[in-house]
């Protein structure tokens, strides 16, 4: 694991200096120096140059406004400084806060910007940007944002837009294609705001990389000895890394704001013999821990302690958090699913899952519609929420039966659209499901073409641009959504694939 960009648990290395940044406007000259060299001596304890942290705080922190502000008033021990130049291939193309924010002007916009130069839009390499006739000419300004449509976050943009039958889906490259894994991978994950994307695996570390579609650069890796990664998550504000391995009671905070590593030796009042399975809760300030015997456990990040605990009869297969986090879906693996409100800890719902002899995997959609529930036997029945709340006896409105093997993992896409659908027992069992007609896209995986292989983890960009997978060869293989709102573009803005 050798490298300046990978990162290993604190040493007694020597510190090392690094140069100072230009200060922001706006910041006492005194107070700024006195954070700044906090941070470097937080950094040097790493033993490592700052390059890689100093490129991961842009892409990170870098991309939301609305992220930063919020950082630079807190207390010096938790703030980091951002980078003064942000050039637009790094920003990201996700930035959708940035519209609620007061105006301000973002690093690279120009001056030009603010003349409200009118630009041809009639030219060759302009034309796909335009929506009609009427946008014959177009300020500078909104031709920018309408680049910025075209990027990454807007792939997928309504229904309409998303026809069923056949995917329009491009292969790029490997989203970890500058370190592949030694061993199988056991999560791949987006960043909820930045064009970051995570993995982690069996071969003990967790690496970043920024997400372009061409050649995916390596942000940084993070090297946990002794401890194979069964599941890694980013925290909802994106600023944290959590880390649970396969048989320790032990797991670990990443720290990206400060580069540090936190072991998590113990929980109070958690009698569990390892921490393994969670989720992030979306109120963002607690992770739900699936024990054994039917239990999950509620655990506050503020002081790593279980404040309360819920109980279902037999073992736990799965959990699904409700778009607004006020209900958990839990099913248990004789296919049984409870539902139990978050606030009061109560079960306010119980039903069998339709035909269902062992339950292995569950996933509710974020636009609150859809329930899925898969199955050993390798069928997914896709419910609506709305029944499941309100019945105790919900029907399916669809079974998808497309997998021959367990359906062990299953991942609404950001806008609802797309069900994935996956088993890790079979080469290339991943099926994507259009759910406005609940049928199954016919052309993913390519025929008689082995990318997938067995995948244990399914995840979407957070606006459905990209779609990603942990698979058994240490590979996430990487697929851009060629669907838009708007007609293809001629040329293709910078950083699209």
């Amino acid at each position: 694991m050798d490298g300046a960009d990978v990162i290993k648990l604190p040493g007694t290395e020597d510190k090392k200096s690094a140069k100072k940044r230009s200060k922001p406007s706006g910041f006492d000259p005194e107070k700024e120096e006195r954070l700044r060299q906090q941070n470097l001596k937080r950094l040097a304890v790493l033993g490592q140059e700052d390059g890689s942290v100093k490129r991961l705080e842009s892409l990170v922190f870098g991309a939301e406004d609305e992220l930063l502000e919020r950082l630079m008033e807190r207390s010096s021990g938790m703030m980091l400084l951002q980078e003064e130049e942000e050039e637009e291939e790094d920003s990201g193309g996700e930035e959708e806060a940035r519209q609620q924010l007061q105006p301000r002007k973002a690093a690279w916009v120009d001056e030009d910007d603010e003349l409200e130069e009118e630009v041809d839009m009639r030219q060759r390499h302009r034309s796909g940007l335009m929506k009609g006739a009427a946008e014959a000419v177009m300020s500078t300004q909104k031709l920018q944002q309408r680049m910025k449509e075209q990027r990454t976050g807007n792939f997928v943009a309504s229904s309409e837009s998303l026809p069923s039958g056949i995917l329009r889906m491009k292969k790029c490259l490997h989203a970890n294609s500058a370190r592949p894994s030694e061993d199988k991978l056991t999560t791949v994950q987006f960043h909820p705001s930045a064009q970051v994307v995570m993995t982690a695996g069996i071969d003990q570390s967790v690496s970043l990389f920024q997400v372009d579609g061409k050649t995916n650069p390596k942000i940084q890796s993070i090297h946990l000895e002794r401890f194979p990664v069964h599941k890694a998550r980013f925290s909802l504000d994106g600023e944290t890394v959590i880390a649970t391995s396969l048989r320790n009671r032990m797991f670990y905070l990443y720290d990206m704001m400060e580069g540090r590593v936190v072991p998590v030796p113990s929980v109070r009042g958690l009698n569990e013999a390892r921490v393994k399975e969670f989720s992030v809760c979306p109120d963002g300030g607690a992770l739900l821990l699936t024990g054994t015997n039917g239990y999950v456990h509620l655990l506050t990040l503020k002081t790593n302690e279980v404040v309360r605990s819920m109980k279902i009869n037999g073992d736990v297969s799965g959990v699904a958090f409700s778009h607004d986090g006020s209900r958990v879906f839990v099913n248990s693996e004789e296919g049984e699913v409870y539902v139990w409100d978050m606030s009061s800890s109560r079960c306010v719902s119980r039903f069998t899952d339709d035909g269902c002899v062992k339950a292995t995997s569950i996933a509710a959609s974020q636009n609150g519609r859809y329930l899925a529930c898969g199955s050993q036997a390798g069928v997914v029945n896709i419910y609506s929420q709305e029944a499941c709340l309100n019945s105790t006896n919900p029907k399916p409105v669809r079974a998808v039966m497309n997998l021959l093997t367990s359906a062990t993992s299953l991942s609404f896409n950001p806008t609802s659209e797309i069900l994935a659908i996956a088993s890790r027992v079979e080469d290339e069992a991943v099926r994507l499901v259009h759910l406005p007609s609940l049928t199954v896209f016919s052309n993913f995986p390519v025929a008689k073409r082995k990318i997938v292989y067995r995948a244990s983890c399914l995840d979407f960009s957070p606006h459905s641009g990209f779609f990603s997978l942990a698979n058994n060869k240490g590979h996430a293989p990487l697929f851009r959504s060629a669907h838009q709102s708007a007609p293809p573009v001629a040329a293709a803005p910078p950083g699209s694939c």
